[in-house]
């Protein structure tokens, strides 16, 4: 047998392997069958470790449930050592042929690709099966970096895909998974400790420690330094590290320069814009620009970023202080994008609105603080959206343990319940 086939039989349901289908995600899964039946391409974007693979095996067993045959799914993982024979867009097409020829499967194939952008190349094979008109498929692939679908992929498949962008567990998945019953408690253990799935197969601290530094070494090198051969390995490193301990705050690449400055170290502008748009790139960040809430526009220079999982800071940099605050902000950030929120940070005259959060003709203003615990804290948080004269909607996070009453149409929900301001039961 073709050790080529063998090694995709490893990694296939019609192998002999019984694999591992992980926590059910149905708020992806779901979604992504929503788009299915058609020659789109479905691309789910996320950091690493964030649970793609297992998203697309759940998508899979779901088709093998409804009737499809096994030997009509095909499973690559680039990121697999098996596959490291598997180098360009021709190499990935003759696999699929040699699959194609040992199988023998009869109608409609669905290709799974994992990792997709360490193929050379490879949209011109995904979209040569995608479009295929003599022969039926459906095509899922997955990547660890946004740009993977700019440049020329984006030019050859522009309006041939529709992209997921993953995030690791949110709250509800959280509570799903740990069976722990929602509220303040659950909350506040799942703030201190992180959503990356295999966290929660990990006994102790220590362990999930050195799995969250792995994680982060392994971006780095894999996906940035050895991808774009970078100059200053600690510089970029240490970018990270400044980004992570200075979550929620307003900051700028001068600020950064600064910083760095006045440690005695040198540096440039343009380095440090480069090094934090490919951190940006891995989805261990993100950029929150801000926006002129008057104006209705984005503003340059200063935003806030935020971390993919706070596992980042809780596991790798605990030495770092900043208040649960600035930590909640952060969830509550990675809450609205996982809703499909476009999200900044507001501005209005002299006040500051956490998020001013897109989606559609849905607007929504958000404050969101740890405790409101005593007027003068209120007053500032309540007065920031009040100062803002459209009739969008407005509310008030936080960790409190009851719910403040209705003022000036300005909702108050805490932080465990922010999900049905989206789904509502």
């Amino acid at each position: 047998m073709n050790e080529n086939i063998v090694t995709l039989q490893k990694y296939n349901l019609w192998g002999s392997n019984t694999l591992d289908w992980g926590y059910k995600r149905n708020e992806y899964t779901d979604k992504i069958v929503d788009y299915m039946g058609n020659r789109l391409i479905k691309a789910l974007v996320g950091q690493r470790r964030s649970g793609k693979s297992y998203i697309l095996r759940q998508v899979a067993k779901q088709l093998i449930d409804n009737g499809v045959k096994l030997e009509n799914t095909l499973f690559i993982n680039r990121e697999f050592t098996d596959f490291d024979f598997l180098k360009t867009y021709r190499e990935l097409d003759e696999l699929i042929k040699l699959y194609k020829k040992a199988l023998n499967p009869s109608g409609k194939v669905y290709v799974f690709i994992d990792e997709v952008q360490l193929i050379e190349g490879w949209e011109k094979t995904v979209n040569s099966y995608a479009q295929d008109f003599a022969e039926s498929y459906e095509l899922f692939i997955s990547g660890s970096n946004s740009k993977m679908l700019s440049g020329e992929p984006a030019t050859l498949l522009s309006g041939r895909y529709v992209c997921f962008e993953i995030f690791p567990f949110s709250y509800s998945e959280y509570t799903g998974i740990t069976q722990k019953e929602k509220g303040r408690q659950s909350y506040m253990e799942y703030l201190g400790s992180g959503g990356l799935p295999e966290l929660f197969m990990l006994p102790g601290q220590e362990l999930k420690r050195n799995y969250m530094s792995t994680i982060k070494d392994t971006v780095l090198l894999r996906d940035i330094i050895q991808r774009h051969n970078i100059r200053d390995p600690k510089l970029l490193e240490d970018i990270f590290v400044f980004l992570v301990n200075n979550v929620s705050s307003l900051v700028s690449v001068n600020n950064i320069v600064k910083y760095f400055k006045g440690q005695g170290r040198k540096t440039s502008y343009d380095a440090v814009f480069t090094y934090i748009g490919y951190i940006e790139d891995t989805f261990l960040v993100h950029r929150c620009n801000r926006y002129d809430i008057k104006g209705k526009d984005t503003l340059s220079g200063n935003a806030k970023f935020y971390i993919n999982d706070l596992a980042y800071k809780n596991y790798l940099y605990p030495g770092y202080g900043y208040g649960l605050g600035y930590m909640v902000e952060n969830l509550v950030y990675l809450e609205l994008r996982r809703a499909g929120f476009n999200v900044y940070t507001g501005s209005l005259r002299n006040k500051k609105v956490d998020f001013v959060a897109r989606k559609a003709d849905r607007v929504i203003y958000l404050q969101s603080v740890y405790m409101l615990a005593d007027e003068a804290t209120v007053e500032r948080e309540y007065s920031a959206l009040e100062a803002i004269d459209d009739h969008f909607e407005k509310v008030v996070v936080s960790l409190d343990e009851i719910t403040l009453p209705l003022r000036e149409g300005i909702k108050h929900i805490q932080a465990w319940e922010l999900k049905n301001l989206f789904n509502p039961d």
